[in-house]
């Protein structure tokens, strides 16, 4: 069967903002099957943003267990955090799951992995997917060349370079800021 996959997420946190973004694109084996697929989701009235890359399904059962351990403990998005990574890595269903999260609010940018890691990503750039490396590479070269950018400009910028050099990242951006 063929998998539905690849996307870019970005998140930069600089001069006190963050923003998350990612491209549009699913591919399915060598092609195109939806070229504006919405990646990012906002939680909690728009207090936290989220990515993720992988198989829809699974970031969405993902992401709908990330809401609850927002529920569970008072919107504290990194305990939040750790305690679904603490399950994904135990619980046999979701260790089958294929798909990473970037989850961000005001002040803080976290990598969410399957293999139970909680990472805060240095220099306070969160790049996940297929074109991660890309998007990664370009957005510390904006952070250092460029810091009189917003976040919300280098996290476009570096998702549109990412976009001209991978095959499986397109244009169709959707950036979004996490709300007070």
């Amino acid at each position: 069967m063929t998998k539905i996959r690849s996307t870019t997420v970005c998140g930069i946190y600089h001069n006190g903002e963050v923003a998350l973004g990612a491209d549009g694109q699913a591919t399915m084996d060598k092609h195109i099957a939806k070229s504006n697929v919405k990646k990012i989701r906002k939680l909690l009235d728009g207090k936290i943003v989220t990515g993720f890359a992988g198989s829809t399904a699974d970031a969405f059962t993902l992401l709908e267990r990330f809401e609850e351990k927002l529920n569970a403990y008072q919107s504290n998005m990194k305990r939040a955090a750790i305690e679904l990574a603490k399950d994904w890595r135990k619980d046999q269903y979701l260790r089958k799951l294929e798909a990473m999260m970037v989850v961000a609010n005001k002040d803080e940018l976290l990598i969410i992995s399957g293999t139970g890691d909680v990472l805060e990503p240095d220099n306070q750039i969160a790049a996940i997917g297929s074109g991660s490396m890309y998007a990664h590479a370009a957005a510390l070269a904006l952070k250092k060349h460029a810091p009189h950018l917003s976040a919300e400009e280098m996290v476009r910028e570096a998702l549109n370079i990412a976009a001209d050099i991978c095959i499986y990242t397109n244009h169709n951006l959707i950036i979004e800021k996490p709300s007070s």
